[in-house]
């Protein structure tokens, strides 16, 4: 067979011209800033004006760009020749959600090739509404129309994964040999309260991951807590943040172990947020050791997690899969894909 393989991927600006644009598509999502038009499209363009400035200034400081597209298209590289030596007949995309290459961008090359199944992954580890959710969207509101004969499947979410684990661990592991007296903070994109009250099961997932990690970790009484990044706006944000659990590790004497637990690649809140912001945050707390844990990136356990579910999914019965046979959601979360 003839496979296609599509990895999602949230994007970010090539360049500093570009950060106006990224930000305005970022808000422009139904998926984020829940209004309807023509609300959506004047507060998406008056929050992207005023953040401007202040992202160009967040992204000049990592190299003037975000490195997310050269991550991705490693990863793509790696399942690529990873699925080429296994003897199938794949072929692997990128589709970035707010900037280039977008699903529109992609869809030429999938419909004159005559692919006999398409498979989605995220490059979310945790389902949510606001990332996995709206990419398959997007995708859904482009493909179908073509009313191509092509076999779609989507990959909701893999929190626990045995891939994904264990290139976590081994990462952490490598890491913390030399280290005495820490606390790891598995530090997770953050969600509006709002969202999670109406179904989405994106926190429960991230605690999953990081049970997971620490139960592969075999460590007798280890020290640990989840804790969540990124907020902006007024509304109230799922919690405790980063931010307060760094000062509390700075008052509990703790050496800090940051692990980006729901990203998969190096982007603007890994390498300004964890690496600078919280890194200087540390250093006021007096932190000795903060010590942030890279991405997985392409970690041969993760890539070679994307080749198991890439096999899997080519004979799976059904179009949605969690990684398992199981829905992976607790049954109060209405938003879960695998209904």
């Amino acid at each position: 067979m003839k496979i296609a393989v599509v990895l999602f991927n949230l994007g970010g600006p090539s360049s500093l011209e570009n950060v106006e644009p990224f930000l305005f598509n970022l808000f422009y999502d139904r998926a984020i800033l829940r209004l309807p038009n023509p609300f959506r499209w004047l507060i998406a363009k008056l929050i992207s004006k005023r953040r401007t400035s202040t992202a160009r200034e967040i992204y000049r400081s990592i190299g003037g760009k975000s490195p997310i597209l050269e991550n991705t298209n490693a990863q793509k590289e790696a399942l690529e020749e990873a699925l080429q030596a296994s003897g199938f007949n794949t072929e692997v995309f990128v589709a970035m959600r707010y900037t280039f290459p977008r699903v529109c961008d992609i869809l030429d090359q999938l419909k004159n090739k005559a692919f006999e199944q398409i498979i989605l992954i995220p490059l979310y580890p945790q389902f949510s509404t606001t990332t996995t959710a709206s990419s398959f969207q997007e995708w859904d509101e482009m493909f179908i129309p073509l009313e191509l004969k092509t076999i779609v499947k989507k990959v909701c979410c893999y929190p626990t994964a045995e891939g994904f684990i264990s290139a976590q661990k081994e990462l952490i592991l490598e890491k913390i040999k030399d280290i005495d007296n820490f606390r790891i903070l598995f530090s997770a994109h953050g969600l509006p309260v709002s969202i999670v009250k109406g179904g989405d099961p994106y926190p429960t997932q991230v605690e999953k991951t990081a049970q997971a990690i620490i139960e592969s970790m075999n460590i007798p009484n280890i020290d640990f807590n989840v804790c969540y990044q990124s907020r902006v706006g007024p509304v109230k944000w799922i919690g405790p943040s980063t931010e307060s659990e760094i000062e509390r590790a700075g008052l509990d004497h703790k050496n800090v172990i940051l692990v980006p637990l729901s990203f998969v690649s190096e982007h603007s809140e890994t390498l300004f947020e964890l690496d600078i912001e919280y890194g200087e945050l540390a250093h006021k707390a007096g932190i000795k050791n903060y010590i942030r844990i890279p991405t997985v990136s392409t970690h041969p356990s993760f890539i070679n997690f994307l080749v198991d579910i890439t096999l899997k999914m080519i004979e799976y019965r059904h179009i949605v899969s969690s990684g398992t046979d199981i829905r992976v959601c607790p049954s109060e979360c209405k938003s879960c894909p695998y209904l």
